[in-house]
């Protein structure tokens, strides 16, 4: 990869992920493995007038030390120093931007219950914050850089070098990155979601069912006057930015109280360093009533037990088969990437955005009138090239929108 092109995603990252304005605070969280690359970042972010730009370094290695070595105390306890970091920071507006590099086995020694543990009392602390993220009152964008063991994951058959290459180059052209002006690339994206955005808005299904090839057959009932988002977010002061790089879904809010049926997963879900495979979901009344997995059911058994919220679906997202990143073919045991390769489920909060004036409700009363809340949100993927999706409107007609993984 050449400076060039590192210097273009970094831009993209801070112009069309974070929309940095001029005078703002910027904080760029990045693991130490990708400092150069974080500094980029804080270069590109000065270039668009930030008044500051914050690090908040991560070391992956020294955080699987702690679950393995720490006191079993430490995990049912957060710092407050960090959730006043966090407090800080929000009252100023700061955008935050991301750099991820995931190891998708990093985790896998540790106790399941550390975790769960942690998540928990994590997710807890930072609720204010994270929900300032989910309702888009602030700024916010995820890029991903390949790390070594993430590549050979994805390609274990390549050398290390030719893995990390590859991934590389897959990165670039998922988030659109690679051509010759990315930031007109990505506004002619976000105009391409207006159109399917505007007609499921304009239906207002009761409610969706979706049947597969691999045995999902699961009807999910829609919160009244939802909203459709596809194409990025706008703040609360209306200035648009992309919270994912990539991004090729549509979204919008189940209500938590009506889903019936069973989802069968299309991809692995890669979670807190674990990998669950081949699992189903059942759900009866808007709860999951049942569920299985060949590996790693105990770590699926955890997100969904960690609180009432976790057992509800707080999103559904539609994606296109033909999308970019599912024509690659390639599983990339990352839910950034694999999440815009596949429609997927989303167990947990709602997005507050995804129902008219849901921005300025609290979250009693969205849950009220049918949203979820959690103090998780975790995707996972069921979409396939045979997906089938049937609208039902108030009055019980039903429009068939989506078919063969595709809207039609």
């Amino acid at each position: 990869m050449t400076d060039i092109e590192l210097k273009k995603y970094a831009n993209l990252l801070v112009r069309a992920g974070g929309n940095v304005q001029k005078g703002q605070v910027v904080i760029v969280s990045c693991d130490v493995n990708n400092a150069d690359f974080g500094r980029l970042v804080a270069d590109c972010a000065y270039d668009a007038g930030a008044s500051e730009v914050v690090m908040f370094w991560s070391d992956e290695i020294t955080t699987k030390t702690k679950y393995l070595r720490a006191n079993d105390s430490e995990f049912d306890t957060f710092p407050a120093w960090m959730v006043d970091r966090y407090k800080h920071y929000d009252d100023n507006e700061a955008v935050y931007l991301s750099v991820i590099s995931p190891d998708p086995d990093l985790l896998a020694e540790v106790d399941p219950n550390r975790l769960k543990r942690y998540s928990k009392v994590a997710n807890e602390a930072i609720k204010e914050h994270s929900s300032l993220l989910m309702k888009s009152a602030l700024r916010w964008s995820v890029c991903a850089l390949p790390s070594p063991t993430w590549a050979k994951k994805v390609f274990p058959n390549l050398s290390e070098s030719e893995a990390m290459n590859k991934l590389m180059n897959l990165i670039l052209k998922a988030t659109r990155a690679d051509g010759d002006n990315p930031i007109a690339d990505w506004e002619k994206h976000r105009q391409d979601f207006i159109k399917r955005v505007n007609y499921l808005n304009e239906k207002q299904f009761s409610s969706l069912r979706i049947t597969t090839g691999l045995g999902t057959n699961l009807t999910i009932g829609l919160v009244k006057n939802h909203c459709w988002i596809g194409g990025g977010s706008a703040d609360k002061n209306g200035l648009h930015f992309f919270p994912n790089l990539p991004t090729e879904e549509v979204f919008t809010m189940p209500d938590r109280n009506h889903a019936e049926g069973k989802v069968v997963a299309s991809m692995p879900l890669s979670y807190q360093g674990n990998l669950i495979e081949n699992f189903e979901i059942e759900f009866k009344d808007g709860k999951v009533s049942d569920y299985r997995a060949s590996k790693n059911k105990e770590i699926l058994a955890n997100i969904i037990e960690m609180d009432e919220g976790a057992s509800r679906l707080g999103e559904v997202a539609i994606v296109t088969h033909s999308s970019p990143i599912s024509q690659m073919g390639v599983l990339f045991y990352n839910t950034l990437f694999d999440e815009n390769a596949s429609a997927h489920l989303a167990l947990g909060k709602a997005y507050p955005k995804n129902i008219n004036g849901g921005n300025s409700m609290s979250m009693e009363e969205i849950v009220a009138i049918g949203g979820n809340d959690s103090l998780i949100h975790v995707d996972f993927m069921f979409g396939t090239s045979d997906m089938k999706i049937v609208g039902i409107s108030e009055d019980g007609s039903e429009t068939i929108f989506f078919d063969k993984g595709e809207f039609i």
